[in-house]
């Protein structure tokens, strides 16, 4: 683990290569899993006062699980605030584009200007998943079987998951902490790395 101010960062992080290959799982994280996308509770909060404006992006089955669970729902198993579901499936918030894709409908809400929110931010850092603690922050790279493409492609690339998911990291924690975890990075690698 590498520390930066109160953040634990796994050297997964630094290791594993991983760009999103869209192509070939369509989205799927979006669509697999045994709950909504994971939410801070400010961002439940953002939810709430969007959720007109991002309606009409999304499909009639998001929008009646949205009405019948709510914007946002907690966990019962942990107490997290995450997306609802449609029908324990897909992300209530999925759209999908012509070829079969997912796409986040708040996204393309952003996208077009509606709404100035881009996404939960556990979708943005996808595949780093962030777990709070009392006195620090871990920042982990979620290893799935449905992402082995992307990890295909990352290594084709020489892309590390820290650049792979730079926006998302500044949008978070800002240029600085990037600034510092980039040169963790370099010295990470003159290391351990091969």
């Amino acid at each position: 683990m590498i520390q930066i101010d109160n953040k634990l960062i796994s050297e997964d992080i630094f290791s594993e290569e991983f760009v999103c290959n869209l192509s070939k799982c369509k989205g799927a994280c979006c669509v697999e899993g045994d709950v909504g996308a994971p939410l801070d509770k400010s961002e439940t909060e953002i939810l709430d006062r969007i959720y007109e404006q991002v309606k009409p992006y999304l499909r009639p089955e998001g929008i009646a699980a949205i009405e019948k669970q709510g914007k946002w729902e907690i966990d019962p198993r942990d107490n997290d605030f995450v997306t609802p579901m449609v029908e324990d499936k897909e992300c209530a918030y999925v759209i999908f584009d012509e070829k079969g894709i997912t796409k986040c409908g708040i996204e393309k809400a952003y996208e077009d200007g509606a709404v100035d929110w881009q996404k939960p931010i556990s979708c943005h850092l996808y595949p780093i998943r962030v777990d709070e603690y009392r006195t620090f922050t871990a920042l982990n790279y979620h290893k799935w079987d449905i992402c082995s493409d992307a990890c295909t492609l990352g290594r084709e690339l020489q892309v590390p998951i820290y650049k792979f998911v730079k926006t998302p990291l500044i949008r978070k924690y800002g240029e600085e902490f990037y600034q510092t975890l980039c040169d963790a990075a370099d010295e990470w690698k003159k290391e351990y790395g091969s």
